[in-house]
């Protein structure tokens, strides 16, 4: 009896639901600590278009403290006896920071300079519709970015072979694109409605939600695209 009380500790529905967020603490909290340093930047900065490449330049950290994280939760224990979210997270880190940065450095670049443009659209003198135009195309980056995050946390590819899945699953799985922007929209408007601190505060739910979504793209890579 004690050896099969043994075996199935940790195994249970309140075991499991304990663990997870333990995780998704953990996780939150290293995110943060990785992401720290950009972070507390931006609270010096005034909410000034000007300011945007600055704002860029510290949301740096925060693409491979995403990666990381992604990666984290994807290798998650599923019971008591399996938790080290801590080192999943301290891998990714390791091993996916350089590949994130070379996806997440042009992403921001080109979302600032629209951003910039947007702010300064009167001062163009372009026709109103490119305003919805650089919007759409906006949007689009964003959603190319999360499957891109997604790919490069969870596989070994280069970056140009990354960017090119990333564009591919735009239209191939629709339904991880649409559950992407479904987060994509409940980000913003939680900051937007809110504060810009809730999304960070549950970044780690919004990630392993990401997961959940881009389960289509995570199967079809790993079938099609892996040996």
């Amino acid at each position: 009896m004690s050896t099969v009380r043994a075996h199935d500790f940790g195994t249970g529905t309140l075991s499991r639901a304990s663990a997870l967020v333990h995780t998704l603490l953990t996780v939150e909290a290293l995110l943060l600590l990785t992401a720290s340093p950009g972070l507390a930047a931006l609270l010096l900065f005034d909410p000034d278009p000007a300011n945007l490449p600055l704002a860029a330049l510290c949301l740096l950290p925060l693409g491979p403290a995403l990666s990381a994280a992604l990666h984290a939760l994807h290798h998650r224990g599923r019971d008591l006896t399996e938790l080290h979210p801590a080192r999943a997270y301290l891998r990714g880190l390791r091993i996916n920071a350089v590949p994130a940065l070379k996806l997440w450095t042009p992403l921001l670049v080109w979302l600032t300079v629209i951003a910039f443009t947007l702010t300064h659209f009167s001062a163009t003198g372009l026709p109103g519709w490119w305003a919805l135009l650089l919007t759409a195309i906006g949007a689009g980056c964003l959603l190319w970015g999360a499957h891109a995050l997604v790919l490069t946390s969870l596989f070994a590819f280069r970056a140009r072979d990354t960017a090119r899945l990333a564009a591919y699953f735009l239209f191939r799985q629709g339904r991880a694109t649409l559950a992407a922007a479904s987060l994509l929209v409940l980000t913003a408007a939680s900051a937007g409605l809110l504060t810009e601190a809730v999304p960070a505060l549950l970044a780690a739910p919004l990630l392993l939600s990401l997961l959940h979504g881009s389960g289509p793209v995570i199967a079809e890579t790993r079938k099609d695209f892996t040996a």
